[in-house]
C-alpha cells in the first residue's frame, strides 16, 4: 500500500447495507411487494382470531364492557399471577446467566478437540419439546426419582427445567461474541499492570455487554412465556399468565377474564421485544474502546490449570443437560426392575387415553412438522426479503408483526383459530392443514430471524462486480444471493421443523382427537395415572427426543452451523473468498414453542 501503510482489516459492521435491485423508491417498493403474502399470513392465521377471540370476551353481547378489567386487576389471584410470571422469569434469567457464563468463557476463549461438538450438543435442549423436558423432570425430580427427592409441583423444578432449557442461549450467544473479541486490548491492559478481575471488569465485560443483555432479555422472554413446563411441573398452585390464560380458557370458560389476561401479556412481551430489539449484539454498537474482530480468536489449552478448568465446567455443563434426557431413555427401557420393550411395544396399541395408538401420533407429528416446514420456509423467507432487502414503512411493520404470535398466549391463539375456521368458506376444523398452518406461524419468526442477518451480510461488492459484468438483477440474485443463502436457508427449515415437532400449546386446541400429536399424546399419558401410562410417556418422549435429535443434526452438520453463530459473510479477495463470522443469532429468535 502507498506510504508503507496496511490496509485495515475488512469488518462485515462496516459496510454498507445489502441492496442488490437499487436504493430509494424501487427499495421502498420492494418491500411492499415483498411483505403481501407474510402480512396477509399474519393477519389470516394471527391477527383475525386473535382479534375474534378477544372480541367474544370483552363483547359477548355485541357491546364493549371493559369492567373485567377492573375486577382482573382487583382480585388477589390474578395479580399474584401476574407478579408470579414476572418473578419467575427474572429468577430463571439470573440462574441461567450464572449457569451458563462458565461454559460460555470457555467456549469462547479457548480451542480444543470437541470444541464444535460441544457448540452443536448444545442445541439439543434449547429445541426439546416442553412436553418431553417435563417429562424427563417429572421422572427425574418426581416421587421416587433417581435424586431421591420430590420436587414436582414446586418452583424449584420449574427453576431447573428452565436452565435446563435456556442455558444454551447464554453459552452461545455470549461465548461467540467472547470468542471475536480483539485480544490486543486484554494483552495492554496486563501489560499496564491491571490485574485479571480489573481487566475482565474494564476491558472484557463491556465489550460482553451488548451479548449479555441481549441474551438476558430472551432468556427473560422463554421465561416469560413458559408453557408446557410450567403446566407439567408446577402443579395446581403455580400458575403463570400463560398457564391461567389457558386454564380460563378451557377449564373455567372465562373468555372474558382469559382476553384480559392475554392482552396483559402481549402488552409485557412487545415491551420485552422491543427491549430485546435495541440489545441486539448485531445492531448495538459497541463500547468506545473495545474492539470485535470479524474472525474467531481463540487460544489453545496451555496449561494444567487451564485444562483442569475447561474438564470441569463442560463435564458439570454437560452432565446438567445429558442427565435428564439419558435418564428418560433409561427409563423407558426397564418395568418392574427389569429391562423391557413393554413401553414400546405398547404404544403400537390402541386404548382408551387416545382414539389412535401413539405410533399414529408420531407419524402425525412428523407430517405435520413436514407441511409446516414448507409453508414457514416459503412465507419466512420472503418475509426475510422483505426486511433484509426492503426499505420502509412496510418492513418495519412485517418485521414487528412476525415477532407477535410469540409473544401471545398459545391458549389464546389456538382457541381463536378453532373458533374463527369453523364456518364456510374456511371451515378448516377439519383439514389436515389447520395445525401445519398454525405451526407455520410459530416457525416463520424463527427462519426470519436466521435468514435476515445472512442477507445484510452479503458482500454488495460481489453484487456490483457481477452488475459491471453486464449481469441482470435476476441473475446477480440467482448467482450470488442464493448461493450464499442456501446453508442459511437449510438451518432454518430445519429449525422450523424442529419447532413443529414440539409445538404444543396452540395445538392443544386445534388437533383433532382422531389425529393427536406426539406432545399431546405425552400429555395425555402424563394426565393419567398408573405405571403403564407413564411409560407409554416414557417411551413416546423418547422417540420425539431422537427426532428432535436428528433435527438439530442436520441444521448443524447441512445448515454449516448457521444457528446460533449467524451466517458467513464472503468477501472478494486476490486469494480466495474467506468467510467471517459475526456474533450469534439465536439471540434473536424471539420466543419459545
Amino acid at each position: 500500500m502507498p506510504g508503507g501503510g496496511s490496509a485495515p482489516p475488512d469488518n462485515p459492521r462496516s459496510r454498507p447495507r445489502s441492496r442488490p435491485l437499487g436504493d430509494g423508491a424501487r427499495q421502498r417498493r420492494l418491500g411492499w411487494v415483498l411483505a403481501v403474502v407474510p402480512a396477509g399470513f399474519i393477519a389470516v392465521l394471527f391477527v383475525w382470531p386473535v382479534t375474534r377471540i378477544i372480541a367474544r370476551g370483552l363483547a359477548p353481547g355485541g357491546a364493549l364492557d371493559l369492567g373485567v378489567f377492573g375486577q382482573v386487576a382487583a382480585d388477589d389471584h390474578f395479580r399474584g399471577v401476574v407478579w408470579f410470571t414476572i418473578w419467575l422469569a427474572l429468577v430463571s434469567t439470573a440462574v441461567t446467566l450464572v449457569a451458563g457464563m462458565p461454559a460460555a468463557w470457555i467456549l469462547g476463549r479457548f480451542s480444543f478437540r470437541g470444541r464444535s461438538l460441544w457448540r452443536s450438543a448444545l442445541l439439543v435442549p434449547f429445541v426439546m419439546p416442553t412436553v418431553v423436558v417435563g417429562t424427563a423432570f417429572v421422572d427425574l425430580l418426581g416421587r421416587g426419582g433417581i435424586l431421591g427427592v420430590d420436587l414436582r409441583d414446586t418452583v424449584w423444578a420449574i427453576l431447573i427445567a428452565h436452565v435446563f432449557f435456556n442455558v444454551a442461549v447464554v453459552i452461545r450467544t455470549v461465548g461467540d461474541s467472547w470468542a471475536r473479541l480483539d485480544p490486543a486490548q486484554t494483552e495492554v491492559a496486563r501489560v499496564l499492570g491491571a490485574s485479571p478481575w480489573k481487566v475482565f471488569r474494564s476491558v472484557t465485560l463491556p465489550s460482553l455487554a451488548p451479548a449479555i443483555l441481549a441474551a438476558t432479555a430472551i432468556v427473560f422472554l422463554f421465561s416469560f412465556t413458559s408453557f408446557g413446563v410450567v403446566l407439567i411441573l408446577g402443579g395446581p398452585t403455580h400458575s403463570t399468565l400463560e398457564v391461567e390464560t389457558y386454564l380460563q380458557t378451557t377449564v373455567f370458560l372465562n373468555l372474558d377474564v382469559a382476553a384480559v389476561l392475554a392482552l396483559t401479556q402481549m402488552v409485557l412481551i412487545v415491551t420485552g421485544l422491543t427491549l430485546a430489539a435495541r440489545l441486539d449484539p448485531n445492531r448495538r454498537a459497541h463500547p468506545v474502546g473495545t474492539t470485535v474482530t470479524g474472525r474467531q480468536t481463540l487460544r489453545r489449552i496451555r496449561t494444567a490449570r487451564q485444562r483442569l478448568g475447561v474438564t470441569a465446567v463442560l463435564g458439570l455443563t454437560g452432565l446438567f443437560l445429558a442427565l435428564p434426557l439419558t435418564l428418560l431413555a433409561v427409563r423407558s427401557l426397564r418395568s418392574d426392575g427389569g429391562w423391557t420393550l413393554e413401553h414400546y411395544r405398547g404404544l403400537a396399541e390402541g386404548g382408551t387415553t387416545l382414539f389412535v395408538s401413539p405410533v399414529s401420533a408420531v407419524v402425525n407429528s412428523l407430517m405435520f412438522a413436514v407441511g409446516a416446514t414448507l409453508v414457514a420456509t416459503v412465507v419466512g423467507g420472503l418475509a426475510a426479503a422483505a426486511v433484509g432487502y426492503g426499505r420502509g414503512a412496510a418492513v418495519k411493520l412485517t418485521d414487528a408483526a412476525l415477532m407477535l404470535p410469540l409473544g401471545t398466549s398459545a391458549a389464546t391463539v389456538g382457541f381463536g383459530i378453532l373458533i374463527t375456521f369453523d364456518r364456510p368458506p374456511l371451515d378448516l376444523r377439519a383439514s389436515p392443514w389447520l395445525v401445519p398452518l398454525a405451526h407455520a406461524l410459530i416457525g416463520i419468526p424463527f427462519v426470519v430471524r436466521l435468514l435476515v442477518p445472512a442477507i445484510r451480510r452479503i458482500d454488495p461488492r460481489l453484487r456490483e462486480v457481477a452488475t459491471t459484468l453486464g449481469a441482470s438483477p435476476w441473475r446477480v440474485w440467482t448467482t450470488i444471493d442464493a448461493v450464499l443463502l442456501r446453508r442459511p436457508l437449510v438451518a432454518a427449515a430445519g429449525f422450523a421443523f424442529a419447532v413443529s415437532l414440539g409445538e404444543f400449546g396452540a395445538t392443544s386446541f386445534i388437533s383433532r382427537p382422531e389425529f393427536p400429536t406426539a406432545p399431546v399424546a405425552i400429555f395425555r399419558f402424563l394426565s393419567r395415572p398408573g405405571p403403564a401410562n407413564l411409560g407409554r410417556a416414557l417411551a413416546m418422549s423418547t422417540i420425539l427426543m431422537v427426532l428432535t435429535a436428528l433435527s438439530v443434526t442436520i441444521i448443524e452438520f447441512l445448515g454449516g452451523s448457521e444457528l446460533g453463530r449467524g451466517p458467513s459473510s464472503a468477501t472478494p479477495t486476490g486469494g480466495g473468498s474467506p468467510t467471517t463470522q459475526e456474533p450469534p443469532e439465536m439471540a434473536a429468535t424471539g420466543g419459545r414453542p
